[in-house]
């Protein structure tokens, strides 16, 4: 073939950058894992449950909140038949799974979401097989929201803070510290309105410590987190001991801030009680998780944040300075844990107590990497594990007999099989945790 002959025929387009977090997006391939999931929900439902259930037993489950607009009657279900039916819903979403795998393509987030209410379904099913009590659904749903709080608010500063390239191992250390400052203004200023305006500046100031050792001085930012959360234990520990101890009525009485029922919406039987009859925080909840979506995927700011986080080099070209848009939104995100801790004071209606953060900040920190440092996944990981903890808080008072340390476990395991990709790919920024000096 000659020069000119060559030179007439269409240039072949050159072959997209491999992914690079979100900055360059790749089609995402099915994967059978997905399908050995379901197999398995499926297998347990079936040779755990169905087997040892008795044909004539029944479910009652209760939908309905006294301020409901109208009630709805409690539901009592045949739990074999219901059982059955809730497999099936199992072997089709595992039917669906295979198919996606084999046209190499990805199974919808709604199919999983199906499933797992499924197999939850069963569960509950199973354990209310042939029992007096009721197992209520309202509390159920809203006691997991409120004990998602402080994961959801955790989770969504991991996510600010390592999308730019700052590993936050210290958000455990911001949610104690948001908790305390929340306690103490509130009580100093008797209003828990106040304590929650102060529980943000005290997170934002462990963030700022977590940037400026980790910017600044450049040292390894999983050991300045743990350190931090060490300070802000042993801080809060010592003035709850002295300042706290000697003046409870002064600096740690109790201050919850009151529920705000949104007209009309409260009133709707079963999401009215769960979503709209809750407090300012909780709102303000639902408002950042919207906002940082929108924000991250679809503004400049997060256009910037996410380059800085998996290649700050190529950013610095381009005229955005690395360095201090991680200093800044390091803080950012450790404001917003900082709210979340003031679910544990004000949010409760509590007074503080020394640890009360109890290991949630590593919770939420495991909600992050579960949601693959994404707010929407990092919400849903982070209801999951609420909903397993007062899942086993509502089994005990029905008297289930099942333990709830097994209930407590759940979240790890899931946990545990996402990082080894039966979920998906699970990949951080790929410039997370590594210092940029310019050069």
């Amino acid at each position: 073939m000659s020069t000119a002959t060559r030179s007439q025929q269409p240039a072949t387009p050159p072959t997209p950058p491999a992914e690079a977090g979100d900055v360059t997006r790749a089609r995402p391939r099915g994967s059978i894992k997905t399908a050995v999931v379901y197999a398995l929900a499926a297998l347990v439902t079936l040779l755990a449950w169905v087997l040892n259930v008795p044909a004539d037993a029944r479910t009652n489950f209760q939908f309905g909140a006294g301020t409901d607009l109208f009630r709805i009657p409690n539901a009592p279900v045949p739990s074999l038949v219901s059982l059955l039916v809730l497999v099936l819903v199992m072997v089709a979403g595992l039917v669906l799974a295979v198919l996606r795998y084999r046209q190499g393509r990805p199974v919808p987030a709604w199919v999983h979401i199906v499933v797992g209410a499924a197999f939850v379904l069963a569960f509950l099913t199973y354990v209310g097989a042939g029992k007096s009590t009721v197992i209520p659904m309202v509390s159920l749903l809203a006691g997991a929201l409120a004990l998602s709080v402080p994961l959801v608010f955790g989770a969504m500063s991991g996510v600010i803070c390592e999308r730019s390239g700052i590993i936050n191992i210290a958000i455990e250390g911001q949610l104690l510290f948001g908790a305390f400052g929340a306690a103490v203004v509130a009580s100093a200023a008797g209003s828990g309105y106040a304590g929650l305006l102060a529980a943000p500046v005290a997170g934002a100031l462990v963030g700022a410590a977590l940037a400026w050792f980790s910017v600044s001085f450049r040292v390894n930012q999983i050991i300045v987190g743990v350190v931090l959360n060490t300070l802000i234990i042993g801080l809060t520990g010592f003035l709850f001991a002295t300042l706290l101890s000697d003046n409870k009525a002064l600096w740690n009485s109790r201050m919850p801030l009151p529920r705000l029922p949104i007209p009309g919406l409260a009133q709707i039987p079963v999401i009215g009680p769960v979503l709209f009859n809750q407090t300012i925080l909780i709102y303000l909840m639902y408002v950042i998780v919207a906002l940082l979506q929108f924000m991250l995927f679809r503004s400049r700011w997060g256009l910037r944040t996410r380059a800085v986080g998996e290649h700050p080099k190529a950013a610095d070209t381009v005229g955005i300075k690395v360095n201090p848009r991680r200093v800044w939104n390091t803080i950012l995100g450790g404001a917003v844990a900082g709210l979340g801790g003031a679910f544990f004071t004000v949010g409760s209606g509590l007074a503080f107590g020394r640890e009360m953060s109890a290991g949630q900040g590593y919770i939420a920190l495991a909600a992050m990497i579960l949601g693959k440092w994404n707010p929407k996944g990092a919400v849903a990981a982070a209801l999951l594990f609420g909903f397993s903890k007062n899942l086993g808080n509502v089994l005990s008072t029905i008297g289930s007999g099942v333990p709830s340390e097994i209930l407590l476990m759940l979240p790890y395991v899931i946990t545990i099989f996402a990082v080894a990709g039966f979920v998906g790919r699970v990949r951080p920024p790929a410039a997370e945790g590594i210092p940029y000096t310019k050069s």
